[in-house]
């Protein structure tokens, strides 16, 4: 990772040298913010050294902790941007003026897209924000909830695009969508850690195995276990 280091020194003062310009906080934030993802995901958050961290963003250790107080908090603030990153990404590749299916297999791939392309982020939360409890667990719970209620409004269109009606039972929607999600979730992480799998072959695999079943309830066709 290329950073610049721009510390706030005064040991040019008095030399005649010019001193360094002051780099903008927002800056600076997203510099340590970046390396801290980079080793919290590649590590886990017990592994991960603050030391590495603060030489990675080209920055002192204790200007690490004047801008993100603690450990702690850099690593709620890792999780808060790539879960807000990741959300921002699913909504923004969904063409709303696209039909259903489409919709989905956008959101899908702008899902995969986004996991392949920032995998320490993906892996921060994904597993590792998972067990560190609160407030980590709750901040991934808030981006689970709301891709999920994201997906929920893709199903309950299909359903009316399909019937011109309301479609399946809210409760029979709202399941398929965690279904949904959990499943590209664990798509995710097998893809990541496989290497070959690109993103938009882990889409088609979750779409060919989704819409197939989406096409089918949408239509009427249930399934029930066959009586003896």
């Amino acid at each position: 990772m290329d950073v610049v280091r721009a510390e706030d020194a005064g040991a040019a003062a008095g030399t005649g040298e010019r001193r360094p310009k002051r780099m903008p906080r927002a800056v600076r934030e997203r510099q340590m913010l970046d390396a801290a993802v980079r080793i919290f995901g590649r590590r886990g958050y017990r592994a991960a050294s603050m030391d590495e961290i603060a030489e990675l963003a080209g920055v002192s250790k204790p200007l690490v902790y004047l801008y993100l107080n603690s450990k702690e908090s850099l690593f709620t603030a890792c999780i808060r941007r790539e879960a807000q990153a990741l959300a921002e990404a699913v909504r923004e590749g969904v063409d709303p003026a696209l039909p259903a299916d489409r919709r989905l297999w956008e959101g899908l791939r702008a899902f995969f897209t986004h996991t392949a392309e920032h995998p320490d982020g993906w892996a921060i939360l994904h597993r590792h924000a998972r067990t560190r409890g609160e407030p980590s667990a709750a901040e991934v719970a808030a981006l689970r909830e709301g891709i999920t209620a994201f997906v929920t409004e893709l199903i309950q269109a299909a359903a009316r695009e399909a019937h011109g009606g309301p479609g399946p039972a809210e409760r029979e929607v709202a399941g398929l969508a965690q279904a949904l999600v959990g499943a590209a979730e664990s798509l995710a992480a097998w893809a990541n850690t496989d290497g070959s799998v690109a993103a938009n072959e882990a889409a088609a695999t979750l779409m060919n195995f989704a819409w197939a079943g989406l096409g089918n309830l949408m239509a009427g066709h249930r399934w029930s276990p066959a009586e003896r």
